[in-house]
């Protein structure tokens, strides 16, 4: 199946005032499949703006090799650099990109018009697009006199319309607030299962790429550092940027002590820990590694009156309690070492200075690596 979109090796630099060069994107590889959306996922100046620039046009790499529904778009070995306007994709922008003056049904309509079809029949497909987003009835209604989660609706149908091989989306909810931006991103995936588009979309909101993102490429410093699904990248990062990135987490330095079919026990500052790892990624009896735990994991519980002791269980004490709503989030203070830990709901109820018992479940605990990945495609 030939990838909507094939980026391979590009890389782009720019030169600062000064003389100083600044490489904003470095041998990014990465293909979108048919009916999929990939999130680039980052931190401001990562570079994954000007990936989607590359993408679109609007930047030119210095290298590497850009093909978007099996079309060649840029090559820098060939010297070719197709124009945006030739190739077959549309963007979303962060800001609404709308007329003000112009109706709704003239902003959606507006890709068709240029593309010469008639005015009647680009209003009727503009008008079936606003019910497709929610806006149907408001066809009539100007840009500039609607809601800003309305002028995004209306901005994704003008996005759609023309049915581009490649959708791409920079930061295109940033600009509503948290209640519209969890309505839209629903929203968004409802059209998406009824039209099946591929898209490109960028973000540093790791909630929204979780939501949104059939994969999530996780940037940092212009690298592609791993490509995956929500699930996998919250579950198995490949190293601890990515773990420390998306989501919170508890890390430890340890000795492998034991290594057996169904895991390996290793040594902390918190005790010993049963660690459940991959067949293929077994380390050896002595290897210094880093393991993690997410705090979701961490079962919390008062201290009990038996001595005897339970595996992968330590005692410490609450530091910090703080009630969040959906969950309750303590710190537990153990040997020295502060352990995150989040408890569903109103959880205990447990307050500071509460002696406990922390159960880090083996089956969660995760080895990660601690230097930077390279990325990769499952």
């Amino acid at each position: 199946m030939t990838a909507k979109v094939a980026i391979e090796g590009v890389s782009k630099e720019f030169v600062r005032e000064g003389g100083a060069t600044v490489r904003a994107i470095d041998k990014a590889t990465l293909f979108v499949n048919e009916k999929e959306i990939v999130v680039l996922l980052g931190p401001s100046g990562c570079g994954k703006s000007t990936l989607l620039r590359s993408i679109a046009g609007l930047e030119a790499p210095n290298s590497g090799l850009i093909r978007i529904g099996g079309e060649t778009v840029f090559d820098s070995a060939r010297n070719i650099d197709i124009p945006p306007y030739d190739r077959d994709i549309n963007m979303m922008f962060q800001s609404y990109a709308l007329w003000p003056h112009m109706t709704l049904e003239a902003n959606v309509a507006y890709p068709l018009r240029v593309r010469g079809i008639s005015k009647r029949t680009a209003q009727a497909e503009a008008n079936d697009y606003l019910e497709l987003v929610g806006l149907g009835g408001l066809g009539r209604q100007y840009a500039g006199s609607v809601s800003g989660g309305q002028a995004q609706r209306a901005a994704l149908a003008r996005t759609l319309i023309a049915k581009p091989a490649v959708v791409l989306f920079d930061e295109p909810l940033s600009n509503v607030d948290a209640k519209v931006r969890s309505r839209l991103r629903r929203e968004l995936l409802r059209i998406h299962a009824e039209l099946g588009f591929s898209a490109l979309y960028v973000t540093h909101d790791q909630i929204e790429a979780m939501g949104v993102g059939s994969r999530i490429a996780v940037m940092r410093a212009g690298r592609i550092l791993q490509i995956d699904t929500p699930e996998a990248i919250y579950e198995q990062p490949d190293d601890r940027y990515v773990a420390e990135f998306v989501g919170e987490a508890n890390f430890l330095d340890a000795v492998v002590r034991r290594v057996d079919d169904v895991g390996m026990r290793v040594s902390t500052s918190l005790g010993d820990l049963d660690v459940r790892v991959e067949p293929d990624e077994s380390p050896t009896v002595g290897t210094e590694v880093v393991v993690m735990i997410r705090p979701e994991y961490c079962e919390l519980r008062p201290l009990r009156d038996s001595k005897s002791p339970q595996p992968n269980t330590i005692q410490g004490v609450i530091s910090s309690a703080v009630y969040a709503g959906s969950r309750s989030e303590y710190i537990c203070e153990v040997r020295g070492e502060q352990v995150h830990i989040w408890a569903l709901g109103m959880g205990r109820r447990l307050t500071v200075g509460t002696e406990v018992e922390v159960e880090l479940r083996g089956e969660f605990i995760r080895m990660i690596h601690g230097s930077l990945g390279v990325g990769r495609q499952p």
